[in-house]
């Protein structure tokens, strides 16, 4: 009796080393089959959560898209300096430096989307002011750049949540351009405005159908300095219209200088009569270096004050109003067909 459970007991343990075995193998096959099928590389680790309050996009980034990784942008930076990048890597070096990488993810692709729109037609035509290259780093030319490395600086113990971010940004929306009629669109963008986009005819003189007056959720409480003064002081302001409306009379009371203000599309200031001269509210917002053209004005002994909402020139994208859609669920499409009328976001083939 002993003899025969000695036997099965025997039995038991060989049944249960060859299961284990079994297992073993079995485990092994499936975890490193994917090692042996695509080169023994490691699996990417999960993008960081940042230290702010913002999530991250859980995208899995990998590096050069199917349609930005084969597009080359030749950048000017200066003095001579031209640096040549796939489209995936400029654009990342652009949305880092023109949205706040804090920024709701929807919001960062809706902006990758319009920086990579407003590239593509800069490649399409030619700019005197440079050349030999596709774009240049001068905000007042194209569009805001920022190299890795500063921007890493700039966001301290951030750089490496806020890059993966971005690099998200880029990635999920790999060849993505706002078209309208099948062309790209002249994507301009802003950061904030006063409760309404202005229409383009109103600041440039051209009428763009898809550059029209749209509301825009962003607010006090969304936007740094949403509110701003500028005050100066009447020497000041005699001294400026002297020097560029020579023909504007600043005489008698301050607070009888201006007059019949017309108001522009987005709320803001459109024209205004100053000492009998009309002038644009861009005018004013050019001379005393306001934020916006939208704004309120008051004059007295202590100076001209100038009450100002919002910060830009008010047309196409407004960046905060972005990120408040962003935050009320939007995607990034639907924020692009919100602030450009009419369009279609999708791949534009380029031409030879």
């Amino acid at each position: 009796m002993n003899r025969e459970r000695r036997k099965l007991a025997k039995q038991e343990k060989s049944y249960t080393k060859q299961i284990v075995a079994a297992g073993t193998c079995l485990f092994a096959l499936l975890f490193l089959m994917p090692l042996l099928l695509y080169g023994g590389e490691e699996p990417s680790p999960e993008t960081p959560e940042p230290t702010g309050s913002l999530p991250l996009d859980r995208v899995v980034v990998t590096p050069g898209g199917a349609v930005d990784g084969t597009t080359t942008v030749r950048v000017s930076l200066g003095e001579g300096e031209i640096l040549s990048l796939p489209m995936d890597k400029y654009l990342w070096r652009v949305v880092a430096a023109e949205m706040p990488a804090s920024f709701e993810p929807e919001a960062l692709k809706a902006q990758t989307v319009a920086a990579r729109t407003y590239t593509l037609v800069k490649m399409e035509g030619h700019s005197a002011n440079h050349p030999e290259a596709d774009v240049c780093s001068d905000i007042t030319c194209c569009q805001a750049y920022i190299d890795p490395e500063t921007a890493a600086d700039r966001w301290g113990s951030q750089a490496e949540a806020y890059s993966a971010k971005i690099a998200a940004a880029v990635a999920g929306t790999d060849g993505m351009t706002a078209l309208y009629e099948g062309a790209p669109i002249q994507a301009v963008f802003f950061s904030s405005a006063a409760g309404r986009t202005v229409d383009a005819v109103e600041v440039w003189g051209n009428e763009v159908p898809y550059l029209s007056s749209v509301e825009s959720p962003e607010g006090e409480e969304d936007v740094p300095n949403y509110h701003t003064t500028v005050t100066v002081s009447l020497e000041e302001f005699r001294n400026q219209m002297a020097e560029q409306f020579p023909q504007a009379d600043l005489s008698g009371e301050p607070g009888g200088w201006f007059a019949n203000t017309v108001l522009n599309s987005g709320g803001g200031v459109s024209t205004v009569e100053v000492g009998g001269v009309p002038l644009r509210g861009s005018e004013l917002r050019g001379m005393f270096h306001l934020r916006s053209s939208n704004f309120t004005v008051s004059a007295g002994a202590e100076g001209v004050t100038f009450s100002v909402t919002g910060y830009g020139h008010g047309v196409g994208l407004s960046q905060y109003g972005a990120n408040a859609l962003a935050r009320q669920g939007l995607a990034y499409q639907d924020i692009l067909k919100w602030y450009y009328s009419g369009i279609e976001v999708g791949v534009y083939q380029r031409g030879e």
